[in-house]
């Protein structure tokens, strides 16, 4: 219960209390206390939820019941937050938050860099209540003069957390981010690779990778899915089948190690295909794999050391990073350019080309022999079907004229 106290009296006073001469009460002397014209003279004192006494004190008594009277409301109702958080920072705040909340570790350091380096210097010193829609439109117009809408993406699903969360603990009652928009991110169509370009990455590839591309091309797996392959527990040859359960993380600093796949739909079983099975029989014969102790975090409750006998390892016989890849693959495409170059061929490898462009042409090869949305988003891995059509729907678009034939037939 809150109820305001008179500091500067008592209120049960003894025979032998000093009379206060300067105040009084409906017509009655009052007796000092021993704080009597020290500091504000009315105090506010109630229990906050975790049963902790709490004390305000105020100059003046309307100003104290006030305070009292919502504070009550405040208990009764349960939204009740105490001044000193409710007083806190935005960067104070968003640091509890995110060293509490649950991601997964990628996507902790990918927020963690979001916040510091681009919600803090501007926003950081504010609390979360004075932080108002007019504020978000003005950081989102700063961040987009340096960050390309992609990139923009992070800090502001960061700066929009947390700010849902500061309204779910009643910091402030709504969350200024609503009704923002930011920069639309605007991609580029994927133009899949030329089977022709595809068939001289594989032939140029080196021996000790050369079964690696062609399961890039011939599954859709994902690179670090690929490089986080267990020979015999992923790879099942009778079945004719890879199970992706894992990938290889490789983090901007520190060693790579086993993590979870991407989502939860990357958990998946995709089908091998003659030639592709027959690539990983060459590459078990010519490169046995490799025992590599490495640090496995795919039970992030219970991350444990242990040997993992990867299907692909790097001419060290480790584990593929993949700025070492990187590197790996810029040779590998200069290979392939040299021999399309040295056949005649018009086609090339684009410069900006990727491990994941062959999962694109994967993707683009199910499409054309009528895999439906759904099949390809499993095939793939992807979270949502909708993130399958954003990327491929034009590979299945149909001619006009085509379509405009199939409403004669119905119709006429």
């Amino acid at each position: 219960m809150a109820k305001v106290v008179d500091r500067w009296h008592l209120s049960r006073p003894p025979a032998d209390a000093e009379p206060c001469n300067e105040h009084q009460a409906a017509g009655r002397l009052l007796a000092r206390s021993a704080d009597h014209g020290k500091g504000k003279r009315w105090q506010v004192r109630y229990r906050d939820p975790a049963g902790e006494q709490r004390k305000e004190n105020f100059a003046k008594k309307a100003a104290a019941d006030a305070r009292a009277a919502k504070v009550q409301s405040e208990l009764d109702a349960g939204t009740f937050v105490d001044r000193e958080t409710r007083q806190q920072n935005l960067r104070t705040f968003a640091e509890e938050w995110r060293t509490t909340a649950t991601h997964r570790e990628r996507t902790e350091t990918n927020v963690e860099r979001a916040l510091r380096l681009h919600v803090y210097p501007i926003l950081g010193h504010r609390p979360p209540a004075t932080i108002k829609r007019s504020d978000v439109r003005a950081w989102v117009k700063d961040r987009s003069k340096v960050l390309e809408p992609i990139s923009l993406r992070t800090p502001w699903n960061a700066l929009q957390a947390v700010m849902a969360a500061a309204v779910a603990d009643g910091l402030c009652t709504s969350n200024p981010c609503h009704g923002v928009d930011i920069p639309e991110v605007r991609t580029n169509e994927v133009v899949p690779l030329d089977p022709v370009v595809v068939k001289a990455l594989m032939a140029a590839a080196s021996p000790r990778y050369r079964a690696l591309v062609r399961l890039a091309a011939a599954t859709g797996l994902r690179g670090g899915e690929l490089f986080g392959l267990e020979d015999d527990r992923h790879i099942d040859l009778d079945a004719m089948t890879v199970e992706v359960e894992q990938q290889m993380v490789g983090p901007d600093k520190g060693v790579p190690y086993i993590g979870e796949p991407k989502t939860d739909k990357s958990y998946r079983t995709v089908p091998l295909s003659e030639s592709a099975a027959a690539a990983v029989r060459a590459h078990r014969e010519e490169f046995p794999p490799a025992e590599v102790e490495i640090e496995d975090r795919t039970d992030p409750r219970n991350p444990t050391w242990r040997k993992a006998r990867l299907l692909f390892v790097s001419e060290a016989g480790g584990a593929i990073r993949r700025g070492s890849w990187s590197k790996v693959w810029a040779r590998h495409v200069q290979r392939t350019n040299k021999a399309l170059a040295a056949s005649g061929s018009p086609l090339r490898v684009p410069d900006d080309a990727t491990l994941h462009d062959l999962r694109h042409f994967y993707a683009s090869v199910l499409i054309k022999h009528g895999a439906s949305v759904k099949k390809v988003q499993r095939r793939l891995g992807h979270a949502k079907p909708s993130i399958t059509l954003d990327l491929y729907v034009h590979l299945w678009e149909d001619d006009e004229d085509e379509t405009a034939e199939l409403i004669d037939k119905i119709l006429c």
